[in-house]
């Protein structure tokens, strides 16, 4: 089977899958450009209100394919860097699932997600030191964003693997599942998102990654909407609120 990205969605839950078995779901060029234009259909289709990035089988995402860096490094790179940011920059909340290795690419794929849950036994490593690379500033400060200046360097400047009990203490990681329970946890806790109103958690997104020009749309959004009258009356109520602010197409 050639490498790919695979994709589905099931209950407003998005679920995009590394695909790439024969080298631990490494990612390569051509994969690389496929993921930014999927994430902009699956950003753009109403009926999905989160989403999963996980690989197939008991890996996650063992970095960028090799063989990609042969010829341009630099470009490679550059198509990894863009992915990157079109995942950071999916409107609706995202999720890593993360069985095995999470490795280089994987891990930048990794910390663009919103929430990062893994299975206990995965392990965690940026590693473009073991091949002379200068790591994208813009994948370290996001890096650093996540588990501070100290636990980066060590990350960057050795390359070594760290196991998911110490992603999950240093903040790379916010849940750690034992072995076979990573996949029901996910359907759980994406089923919570999508029942959640997409206006908390667009505007919480920008809040939290620091967009600080949007303060007033975001007042015109709760004013404007429903969703806020909705929650309260379905509070009172005692019934479950049915939200239907969706994020617009051109957000």
């Amino acid at each position: 089977m050639e490498p790919q990205l695979q994709h589905e969605v099931t209950d407003g839950v998005a679920t995009v899958v590394v695909d790439h078995p024969a080298k631990r779901n490494a990612m390569t060029a051509a994969m690389w450009r496929a993921l930014p234009p999927l994430l902009t259909g699956l950003a753009a289709d109403p009926g999905v209100r989160a989403l999963v990035l996980t690989g197939a089988g008991g890996t996650f995402c063992a970095g960028a394919d090799i063989s990609t860096l042969r010829g341009s490094p630099e470009e490679a790179q550059r198509l990894a860097v863009l992915a990157e940011e079109a995942l950071a920059a999916f409107p609706k909340p995202t999720l890593a699932a993360v069985r095995g290795h999470c490795v280089g690419g994987g891990a930048q794929l990794a910390a663009a997600c919103d929430l990062r849950f893994a299975e206990a036994g995965s392990l965690f490593g940026v590693t473009p030191a073991k091949l002379g690379i200068v790591y994208p500033a813009s994948s370290t400060r996001r890096l650093v964003s996540l588990v501070g200046p100290a636990t980066a360097k060590y990350l960057l400047f050795s390359g070594e693997l760290i196991d998911a009990e110490r992603a999950l203490r240093t903040g790379l990681v916010d849940e750690v599942l034992p072995e076979g329970e990573l996949g029901a946890r996910v359907t759980e806790f994406t089923r919570i998102l999508a029942a959640r109103s997409q206006l908390t958690q667009a505007a919480a997104k920008e809040f939290a990654n620091g967009r600080t020009d949007r303060d007033a749309h975001w007042t015109a959004q709760s004013r404007d909407g429903a969703d806020t009258a909705e929650g309260v009356a379905a509070f009172l109520e005692r019934r479950r609120p049915v939200f239907t602010w969706t994020v617009p197409a051109s957000d």
